[in-house]
């Protein structure tokens, strides 16, 4: 892990901070949620709403956090003022069950925030392929909360993409539709107008895709929320995505078709950037 300070329990540290023990629910039970948020130049948007999914997922849990939203960010401030202004920033609170049997004490929720170095990706693209694996269902995971627990299958998606020289993946819901890229949501371009899978239960709503599709229409282009199948996207314009970790980053490739970066994707990074310089971390 790069360089990192860690608040638990009411104390600022360095490193990586034992957080649970070996009878913890969270350890060996999967109670664990967390959110991410960015900071970059200077500039941190959008932390009260990364620190309200935070807390709504840990409800969604079973655990019912102490922490309010304006506590959260003003850690989330003090934390990111611990580093450079220049540096690049991941920030994330967590919550995890400390106590309970199978099911976890509401009670026993225990709240962590992590703020680490990490640069911004590549801003020139990316390639994705089709993946063998899909996203749950809300009757089969925990799909409407950012839980810890969904990410092993997020990671044998991106193996299973990079074994096949991609940098990312398409995953199908388990209806066969679009849902999403593994680790970030997904828009695309046909003929000037931007199209994104709409919520089903099966992927989260991100904040940063939220933040994006507002900006495209107070910007005057056309954005649909709609079912979309992977011929789709092989017939499409532009593919983007948008998430928090590299905000919004065209897809160049899709399985053997060269896609490319196009004009209303490089709008829509262009609007998330002056959107941010409205958002010091203060």
């Amino acid at each position: 892990m790069s360089a990192s300070w860690t608040f638990f329990y009411g104390v600022w540290r360095t490193g990586n901070v034992p957080l649970i023990g070996s009878t913890t629910q969270a350890v060996w039970l999967a109670s664990i949620v967390f959110d991410g948020a960015r900071a970059f130049d200077g500039l941190a948007p959008d932390l009260d709403l990364h620190a309200a999914r935070a807390i709504d997922s840990a409800r969604k849990m079973g655990l019912e956090p102490t922490e309010q939203v304006d506590e959260i960010v003003s850690l989330m401030r003090e934390g990111i003022r611990k580093f450079p202004p220049s540096t690049a920033l991941y920030v994330r609170p967590m919550f995890f069950g400390e106590g309970g049997f199978i099911i976890p004490e509401p009670d026993s929720a225990r709240f962590a925030l992590v703020v680490h170095e990490l640069p911004m990706p590549d801003a020139s693209g990316f390639s994705a392929c089709l993946s063998t694996f899909r996203r749950p269902s809300p009757e089969t995971a925990v799909t409407d909360a950012k839980a810890s627990a969904l990410y092993p299958n997020v990671a044998r998606a991106l193996a299973e993409a990079r074994a096949r020289g991609f940098d990312n993946a398409v995953k199908l819901d388990l209806n066969g539709n679009v849902a999403e890229f593994a680790t970030s949501n997904l828009l695309m371009v046909k003929d000037g107008v931007v199209y994104t899978p709409a919520p089903n239960g099966t992927f989260l709503n991100g904040i940063t895709k939220q933040r994006v599709v507002g900006l495209l229409k107070e910007d005057g282009v056309d954005v649909v929320e709609t079912r979309i199948v992977w011929a789709d996207l092989m017939e499409a314009d532009e593919v983007f995505s948008t998430g928090n970790y590299g905000k919004v980053v065209p897809c160049v490739r899709l399985e053997d078709r060269e896609v490319g970066r196009g004009p209303i994707g490089d709008r829509a990074r262009e609007l998330y950037f002056e959107f941010a310089k409205a958002h010091p971390v203060g």
